[in-house]
């Protein structure tokens, strides 16, 4: 596992606490996948209601609240997949 899903993993569980109602993927550039649903964040890469895809320079400009998820998504830098209504959510809890 990369030293850059260690770290997603733990700003998420840090950001966001326990669980997650539904369930959400982050696809980081080709470093990996982080998980995040009702047993909390790891690293992973199974099916999810909504996955969200990004580069690791705008994931982590994300996590450190450097850049808005919403703005990241209106300039194509962030991609989602799947329940757009998930990906508004879990948008408003890492803002």
């Amino acid at each position: 596992m990369s030293e850059i899903i260690d770290a997603a993993v733990r700003a998420l569980n840090d950001k966001l606490g326990a669980g997650f109602e539904g369930s959400a993927k982050f696809v980081i550039g080709d470093e990996g996948a982080v998980m995040l649903d009702s047993d909390g964040v790891r690293a992973a890469d199974e099916e999810a209601e909504v996955t969200l895809s990004a580069d690791t320079d705008t994931f982590r400009a994300i996590l450190d609240g450097e850049m808005d998820p919403t703005s990241a998504f209106m300039q194509g830098k962030l991609t989602v997949d799947g329940d757009m209504g998930q990906a508004m959510q879990l948008g408003a809890l890492l803002s």
